[in-house]
């Protein structure tokens, strides 16, 4: 039993990209810490010694079980993460079980720390996603990608319930990227985003024909979304009809991005500026403006480059792993983690709506953070096993160019 751990162990210890994925973590990490002591030691205090520790032990939780035990489980996983998710929506559970915040209902507290069923969700819908897709071919046409759309739908929906529109957000540039890895016809893939594409298009065209603020409207029919989400969007248009409430925060987020200049103002005058400016959860979905603040342009390239290590060490490993079911799990974290550091950068720079999602591994949140770990610790499990000599091979097709038909 010992002579199979060290062994285990010198598996997991070989030089591969995954050590490069860790390193960026942490450094990201790191800097989250300084820049959320910026602005709220006391929150910086408690991920430190309470959320950073618990997620490091789940991260060499995920760094035993075998590749093929996980994906066996996948489905399990999935369905305790819904359960979750539907427990969140069910009417009378108490406040102090699930509490309300900012009026989402996305926690379940648990004492020593809350906990967001909507993460688990994202390694779960990875990993079912993965293991569904790992040896069939259904969906290189258009009937078989229904299967692994409803995989996205179903947990899409309930997070929508929360309602949380940021992490909801992730669920399909990660099915697309996993599909196409996988060897979905790229013009069923590019046919479904274009949809998608037009039909955001026409709601971001909506408000901006119809804003929320006109006085009158024939065109109330055509307005789908939400009254708060509208007013966000219409903040991008009109900033200054909104700047007391929808439009306030991206005014001071950006306020600060520029305030750092090239290398920044450092720790205490960028604190002094952002609790003067009154910048709303800086810890949290404002981070990238304390840590452009504090650390100018200088920080805010660390971090994009920190970024591009980070998934760029994820697809590496990806060409290199010869399971299937491993290597679209680690695509999907990749483009989980791309499209979220994305989201939350264009939210700070005011070129996206306000959404509400953190920047993973930099903002303050136990469960964030615990996911972020969870992933990268699946992806090193899956990197470092060797290539088993019996193992179907997986998305290959009899011509080069058979995804393009």
């Amino acid at each position: 039993m010992i002579d199979s751990a060290l062994e285990q162990l010198r598996t997991l210890l070989r030089p591969h990209a995954g050590w490069y994925a860790l390193l960026a973590a942490v450094m990201l990490t790191v800097m989250g810490l300084i820049a959320i002591d910026t602005v709220a030691p006391d929150e910086a205090r408690g991920q430190l010694l309470v959320s950073l520790p618990i997620a490091l032990v789940v991260m060499f939780v995920c760094l035993l079980p075998h590749p093929r035990m996980l994906g066996h489980a996948s489905y399990l996983i999935f369905a305790l993460s819904l359960f979750l998710l539907a427990f969140l929506l069910i009417p009378g559970v108490p406040d102090s079980l699930v509490p309300e915040r900012n009026g989402a209902r996305s926690w379940i507290d648990l004492g020593v720390m809350s906990i967001q069923p909507s993460e688990l969700g994202k390694i779960a819908f990875v990993l079912s996603l993965a293991w569904y897709c790992r040896y069939r071919s259904s969906y290189r046409s258009l009937r078989g990608l229904l299967a692994p759309f409803a995989i996205m739908f179903v947990p899409v929906v309930l997070i929508l319930r929360e309602p949380d529109l940021g992490t909801a957000m992730l669920f399909a540039p990660t099915l697309f990227v996993m599909l196409v890895a996988a060897g979905a016809k790229l013009r069923h893939m590019f046919t479904l985003a274009g949809i998608g594409i037009i039909a955001v298009g026409l709601n971001v065209a909506v408000v901006a024909i119809d804003p929320p603020h006109a006085a009158k409207s024939n065109l109330r029919w055509m307005h789908v979304l939400a009254s708060h989400q509208e007013k966000r969007i219409a903040a991008m248009f009109w900033p200054e009809r909104y700047q007391r409430h929808e439009a306030f925060q991206p005014i001071v987020a950006q306020r600060m991005v520029g305030s750092g200049g090239i290398a920044g103002l450092g720790g205490d005058q960028a604190g002094v500026l952002i609790r003067f400016n009154r910048l709303p959860e800086p810890h949290n979905d404002m981070i990238f403006s304390v840590v452009t603040a504090r650390w100018g342009l200088c920080g805010a390239a660390a971090v994009v480059g920190l970024y591009l290590v980070l998934t760029g060490s994820f697809l590496l490993a990806a060409v290199r792993i010869k399971e299937p079911f491993a290597r679209l799990s680690v695509v999907g974290f990749a483009a989980m983690f791309f499209t979220q550091a994305v989201i939350n950068m264009a939210v700070n720079v005011g070129l996206f709506p306000t959404t509400g999602i953190t920047l993973p591994f930099v903002s303050d949140g136990g469960t964030s953070l615990l996911a972020s770990f969870a992933m990268v610790g699946l992806m090193i499990n899956f990197a470092a096993r060797r290539p088993q000599i019996l193992t179907r091979p997986s998305f290959e097709f009899d011509h080069a160019d058979a995804i393009f038909q």
